[in-house]
């Protein structure tokens, strides 16, 4: 099944921020190319490495939000993943250089979701769609409410 068309824009010259031409939505997003080690014996990347990507795109998104997962853990919060999709389309092979984009998507009381597309850089191709859900907990490992820099993210994300 093809997926829904993916027409990345830059905004004001930024490179790290693109609006969907086909969804009108903003999206964060960063370069990565894929490593030998991310594929697997069929020369293509492994499925699970995606979820690293996904990874990579959302610790991008708060480093340049200036609010770093280190400094989320040092104030109390951790996020761990609750739930996970991933919609797969065309595979990725060694060297491929790829745009992973990142968006903030539904927040909670304790949860909150990122969604992710990640697309070729050099055809545009979408490579996979996918969503991670995350749940509050402090360093006890107890759910708490999410903290206000985290849902200030939230309402600042350009729509």
């Amino acid at each position: 099944m093809r997926p829904e068309p993916f027409i990345p824009q830059t905004t004001d010259g930024d490179e790290h921020y693109v609006r969907d031409k086909a969804s009108g939505l903003i999206w964060h997003r960063c370069k990565h190319r894929t490593l030998y080690a991310d594929t697997d014996r069929s020369q293509v990347v492994y499925h699970a490495t995606y979820l690293q990507y996904f990874e990579l795109g959302r610790c991008s998104l708060l480093r340049d939000a200036a609010y770093s997962y280190r400094s989320i853990e040092a104030g109390g919060h951790i996020y761990p993943i609750i739930e996970i999709g991933v919609k797969y389309h065309t595979p990725l092979h060694y060297d491929d250089p790829m745009w992973i984009h990142t968006r903030p998507a539904e927040l909670e009381r304790v949860r909150l979701r990122f969604d992710y597309i990640i697309t070729s850089e050099e055809t545009g191709a979408i490579v996979c769609k996918g969503f991670t859900w995350h749940c509050a907990l402090n360093q006890r490992g107890k759910p708490i409410g999410i903290e206000p820099k985290m849902s200030y993210l939230w309402e600042v994300f350009p729509s």
